[in-house]
């Protein structure tokens, strides 16, 4: 009988060098809470927010009124975030120049996405852009619960926003443009904002 050998032609070595790349998303901490006594990782976070696009897609339907692609949320879920290994995960409250974030991010999304194999290059590509400009109704939907879970977990941690000196106004800036293309992740917003309130996890108001 023939033994079987087993190899990775050019095609299958270039995407386990990407599955190898995409691990290290792991490595790449947040700036909220996973627990009260460590950082959540990027990758944690892209879980997260597919496990809850997956819970609330039956929600995002109905206020909607319209057919929702769940899968093609799911995968931004999962993938928005892989130019962070590189680019790095700047803080929302931080003042980095949103178009040298964009500029760098387009690199690495450039040298990463486009030269992977059998389509999957512009796939990625395709599904980050669209992402990035928030223009379809998934796109919105997935950037909202984006901007939605590190208020969750600030809230969950115990964290707060103290650290970032933000009074419960700061938060509604910050939020209220993502969140508001749904009225459940608005609704979930607010029960966010409030409990945080209650449990005085914001910065005074000067």
């Amino acid at each position: 009988m023939r033994e079987r050998t087993y190899g990775m032609d050019g095609n299958l070595r270039e995407v386990f060098d990407f599955i190898s790349f995409t691990a290290r998303l792991r490595e790449v901490e947040r700036h909220n809470n996973a627990t009260p006594s460590r950082k959540e990782s990027v990758a944690e976070h892209s879980w997260h927010l597919a496990l809850i696009s997956w819970i609330l897609h039956r929600e995002f339907e109905r206020e909607s009124g319209r057919s929702l692609d769940l899968e093609k949320m799911l995968k931004m879920c999962l993938m928005h975030d892989l130019v962070e290994i590189e680019a790095g995960d700047p803080s929302a409250w931080s003042t980095r120049n949103g178009d040298d974030k964009a500029r760098v991010e387009e690199e690495v999304a450039q040298r990463r996405f486009a030269p992977l194999p059998d389509g999957l290059g512009t796939e990625f590509l395709s599904l980050w852009h669209e992402y990035e400009e928030g223009v379809t109704p998934e796109a919105r939907i997935v950037r909202g619960v984006d901007r939605l879970n590190p208020a969750l977990m600030r809230l969950l941690t115990g964290q707060g926003w103290q650290d970032v000196g933000a009074d419960a106004e700061a938060l509604d800036r910050l939020q209220l443009p993502r969140v508001q293309v749904s009225e459940t992740l608005t609704a979930l917003y607010q029960e966010v904002r409030d409990a945080a309130v209650r449990q005085d996890l914001f910065t005074p108001a000067p």
